[in-house]
């Protein structure tokens, strides 16, 4: 009998296959995953195919009520009525400047040193007026004695006490202009202390060093406001007029502190429009915790009386792109469609507030930062 010889090459070759027909493809995690969805363009920017959009959960945007609301843009100001003006009624040259524009300063403080003519001529009348009146209380007391003796006439009496009390009156007239001007009797000198009437910050600054001050009829040395009070004043469009009312809440959002919020009362609107911006200013009386400094951009939201039906979808539905916010809304099918949404307050449950976009009803991608990641890879 003849046997047959095979090629021992073929053998490996053989036994190559048959392993890999008997690989077992439960064991790569590749192979359970689901294939990564495919995302197409339409025609359309904002219309996007996905092939499998089971990926992706879908929410449903639920009915809001709210208020109507108006957010309007401001500045903090001091309350004109907290405004103390720093005068000098005495005019002189500034010797010296012992507080800044900014400073916070204490009632009694001294503020600026003033050299000043008038307070000199002050403190000579008022010695004039001590020795004239010294002399008329000794004429007149010898008036009374010699009268009391028969030695002078009724007449002659009564003229030294008359003297003597108009001596009187000049010390008393004098004293008083020295302690206006801002002198004082027991401390003689041309030198006067302007001081701080009131407690609060200094806001405005029209004085420096070896200046001149010109008494009442120039501008003030400083003016010191109080600002444990301020005003946010705002303005509001003619057609935006309705949503505001004095006497209501307004929510106050600092430009510098974004996560504070503060409320303050609408204390008055203006009657006088504004021709050119045809906008009122609102005014709203907010108290200062410290943080509010003179200057600062202010966000004020008035919220209306009227109610408004709004829709309402989880925080995690939209997303922020370009400075503004966007959902995912199903198109149908393997479609979506990207939306421009004007985002509200947040509410409880951590859900968004949607303005304007989209309405109640309306299906959106729950996780719309997940939708958008998918679209970058």
């Amino acid at each position: 009998m003849r046997h047959r010889r095979f090629p021992t090459a073929a053998f490996p070759l053989g036994i190559g296959l048959l392993l890999a027909g008997c690989g077992d493809s439960k064991g790569d995690p590749k192979a359970e995953a689901p294939p990564p969805p495919v995302v197409e363009h339409a025609e359309e920017s904002n219309v996007l195919q996905v092939d499998h959009p089971e990926q992706f959960p879908l929410t449903r945007a639920v009915e809001h009520l709210s208020a109507t609301q108006l957010t309007v843009t401001g500045t903090v100001n001091p309350d004109i009525s907290r405004n103390v003006p720093v005068i000098s009624i005495a005019t002189g040259r500034v010797v010296e400047v012992k507080a800044r524009l900014g400073d916070t300063v204490k009632k009694g403080q001294v503020l600026l040193r003033v050299q000043s003519a008038d307070v000199s001529a002050a403190f000579s009348d008022y010695r004039k007026a001590v020795a004239d009146e010294k002399l008329a209380r000794v004429q007149y007391e010898r008036a009374r004695l010699l009268y009391d003796r028969g030695a002078i006439s009724l007449n002659d009496y009564q003229t030294a006490e008359d003297v003597e009390n108009k001596a009187k009156v000049d010390v008393e007239n004098t004293t008083e202009k020295l302690r206006v001007l801002g002198g004082s009797v027991d401390h003689p000198a041309a030198i006067v202390d302007i001081v701080a009437p009131v407690s609060g910050v200094i806001t405005d600054q029209q004085v420096t060093n070896a200046a001149g001050v010109a008494g009442l009829g120039a501008p003030n040395p400083f003016t010191i406001s109080d600002l444990s009070q301020v005003w946010i004043l705002c303005d509001v469009f003619e057609n935006d007029l309705a949503s505001v009312h004095v006497g209501e809440t307004a929510e106050i959002r600092l430009n510098a502190y974004p996560d504070k919020v503060f409320f303050g009362r609408i204390g008055n609107v203006s009657p006088v429009l504004d021709p050119t911006l045809r906008s009122a200013k609102v005014r709203i009386e907010v108290a200062n915790p410290g943080l509010m400094r003179v200057g600062m951009f202010v966000t004020a939201k008035f919220h209306g009386r009227k109610k408004e039906m709004r829709s309402a979808v989880p925080a995690t539905a939209v997303v922020h792109l370009h400075d503004r916010d966007w959902v995912y809304v199903a198109n149908g099918g393997k479609q979506f469609r990207r939306v421009e949404v004007t985002s509200g307050s947040m509410l409880p449950g951590n859900m968004q507030e949607i303005l304007a976009g989209i309405k109640p009803g309306e299906q959106v991608v729950e996780n719309a930062l997940v939708f958008q990641n998918t679209l970058e890879q």
